[in-house]
């Protein structure tokens, strides 16, 4: 019953006055990488986390509940860092691992991502993961900005990422709600790998059978990683959130770290990822196109626009070094890039009239106990954080309002009028109940 009601919810549109909306002229959305929100804010005050002592045993392929969890790998070897008799249940990270320092990836793909989810028991995560146990690991942020903004402002806490899976799949729901089609798509890119020798699973299709991509594919479009730019997504045509704002005339523009280098082809050490810059694989933002030259833009040029014309809807896409993604980002990297840049917004002439918005792509791997809700084929996926911060959200607050990646374009809709990308965001609650 709780399940269903949680669906019905999503469906339901928050009630809200366009007239209050209006009153922010800047929306700004931070987009951080691969947590789930019980591995970031399970043990924030009042909100549905890990202090319910609601979590669900993991089990094996077999469905046997685990004694112990499983070994925590890295790049499949055991990670000596982590003791071999984890208990079966969420654990504190920070006691093998700080916040200063890498631990490694977890699997998160499309079709892996819901047999962990396992119809709702999330009970398939440590099973099903390239790290073991690791993926029953939390962190106490309580000491980060991040925590900080949330106590202050308005943390979601029934917020989940909008489709199953991984980065560019979850990256593009932001940008046009909805997932690319890659028509005639190579049969290898529909195929499962499984380990012979365990019988494991190591990677599932990066395509559907009916041809939509949901794994990471590179753009058609440069910038790409040339080292694995085999089978490149062709073009997309589908409209996206910048089409829409283009179309009222409403100034806006995606900022990435490392862009200016990655367009210049220089290499560099800070993990620069092609596949988090989705408006790069329409044709709409071609090379040499003028929408690529008037939105798609590098992080200094962030700052610099803080200074004179700062768009009425920003994305900001932090390079991958200081982007919180398990495997090559810390938590405090992260932590640190996004305290410049809200700080930055909070002491510029903006702050006034702005709402910034903090959340993450997808679950990264890590486990949450909260059932998702199960929308359409797509998702929703695992439980994400997100944090509401502006000059009108509520202060010191849980929203409980059901929310997914789509809520955020269903709120620039909502402010700038204009018209849903699809049925999702069309549908979507809005995060009208931070304010």
């Amino acid at each position: 019953m709780k399940r269903l009601l949680n669906i019905l919810a999503f469906f339901i549109p928050f009630n809200v006055y366009a007239a209050d909306l209006k009153k922010l002229d800047h929306i700004v959305v931070i987009y951080l990488e691969n947590r789930s929100f019980d591995s970031m804010f399970g043990l924030f005050p009042n909100t549905n986390g890990l202090k319910t002592n609601n979590f669900q045993s993991q089990v094996d392929e077999y469905g046997h509940v685990y004694e112990t969890l499983p070994l925590v790998m890295q790049s499949e070897k055991i990670d000596p860092r982590f003791p071999t008799n984890l208990p079966n249940q969420p654990f504190d990270i920070a006691r093998y691992v700080d916040l200063n320092q890498k631990h490694p990836d977890l699997t998160h793909r499309f079709f892996i991502h819901q047999m962990q989810i396992n119809g709702g028991a999330n009970n398939r995560f440590a099973q099903l993961s390239s790290a073991g146990g690791l993926t029953m690991g939390h962190y106490d942020l309580s000491k980060t900005a991040l925590w900080q903004y949330a106590k202050e402002f308005t943390l979601a806490d029934n917020f989940f990422q909008a489709a199953y899976g991984g980065s560019f799949l979850n990256h593009q729901w932001l940008i046009c709600a909805c997932t690319p089609k890659f028509e005639n798509a190579p049969d290898e890119l529909k195929k499962w790998k499984i380990n012979d020798s365990t019988g494991k699973i190591i990677k599932d299709p990066s395509v559907t059978f009916d041809d939509y991509a949901v794994g990471t594919i590179q753009p058609n479009y440069q910038p790409f990683d040339a080292e694995n730019d085999k089978n490149r997504l062709p073009a997309q045509f589908q409209p996206t959130i910048g089409d829409r704002l283009s179309e009222k005339g409403i100034r806006w523009a995606w900022y990435s770290g490392g862009w200016n280098n990655a367009l210049e082809g220089k290499k560099s050490d800070d993990n620069f990822q092609y596949h988090h810059q989705p408006f790069v694989y329409y044709a709409n933002y071609a090379p040499d196109t003028t929408a690529r030259l008037e939105h798609l833009k590098d992080k200094e040029q962030l700052f610099s626009d803080l200074k004179s014309e700062f768009p009425q809807v920003a994305f900001f896409k932090p390079v991958g070094s200081k982007n919180q993604h398990p495997g090559y980002a810390t938590i405090l990297d992260a932590d640190n890039e996004v305290k410049d840049i809200v700080e930055a917004i909070r002491h510029s002439p903006i702050w006034k009239s702005t709402a910034i918005i903090i959340t993450y792509d997808e679950y990264g791997g890590f486990w949450d106990h909260v059932a998702p809700p199960q929308i359409d084929r797509w998702g929703a996926g695992t439980r994400i954080p997100a944090i509401i911060i502006s000059p009108f959200a509520k202060k010191n607050y849980v929203d409980h309002t059901l929310y997914d990646t789509t809520s955020i374009l269903k709120l620039i809709e909502n402010r700038f009028e204009l018209q849903p990308l699809s049925q999702r965001d069309a549908k979507a609650n809005g995060l009208e109940g931070a304010f």
